[in-house]
């Protein structure tokens, strides 16, 4: 690749950062020190632009062309289906969107929901379409922090959130009893740069891609 050619892509600070970092080492594109990241939102190199930015804003910057790639959780994807193409599962951050309520809840699987069910969650889309499917009447409460609190409080009979062990909910005195989707990290691409610059886009495309079936 050229300078001219050089591909962009904006990876997700938070928990899936270090395995993006480990892709884009892996694949050679990028070495990055989290020291370097620590200090940097933009990095250069020699093939690649490096934009490190908020999970839920990665399909914001693919979208509208400041990224050409995308490093991102599929559960972000669901809440934010937008224009760009998904390409890859790249094997890294696995979790589940799960229903979880209280231990001591009478809840368990649709025969027992209530006619109108209330679920806090961050992920409101996906939630109300899961609940939407099952013919279940639902009343989303749509909270930013920690999710685990408000079946205890009383707010809501339960909630929807990620797991990926289950130590929190269990910590919280929640059980999981229904799956609504698993996600694991996925490569996304702006539509444009995959058609206009296609060789220099899909070159690194498959690196990533081998180099995430090695890691996988």
């Amino acid at each position: 690749m050229t300078t001219q050619e050089t591909v962009s892509i904006a990876i997700p600070t938070g928990v899936l950062l270090d395995g993006a970092r480990g892709l884009l080492a892996t694949s050679g594109l990028a070495a990055l020190s989290a020291e370097e990241l620590g200090r940097q939102l933009l990095v250069e190199r020699e093939r690649v632009r490096v934009i490190i930015v908020r999970p839920t804003d990665v399909p914001a910057y693919v979208d509208y062309g400041a990224a050409d790639l995308g490093i991102v959780g599929k559960d972000i994807l669901w809440e934010t289906p937008g224009s760009h193409y998904e390409l890859v599962d790249l094997h890294f951050g696995g979790c589940r969107l799960v229903l979880a309520v209280p231990n001591a809840s009478a809840l368990d699987g649709p025969q027992t929901w209530p006619p109108l069910m209330r679920v806090a969650t961050k992920y409101p889309r996906t939630a109300n379409a899961w609940f939407e499917a099952r013919g279940q009447a639902v009343e989303i409460v749509r909270l930013h922090g920690s999710v685990e609190l408000a079946p205890q409080v009383g707010l809501v009979d339960g909630i929807v959130d990620l797991t990926a062990s289950g130590r929190t909910l269990r910590e919280n005195g929640l059980r999981v009893t229904a799956v609504l989707g698993s996600s694991t990290a996925r490569l996304i691409a702006n539509q444009a740069s995959l058609k206009t610059r296609t060789a220099s886009v899909q070159s690194v495309v498959s690196r990533l891609r081998e180099a995430s079936n090695h890691a996988g």
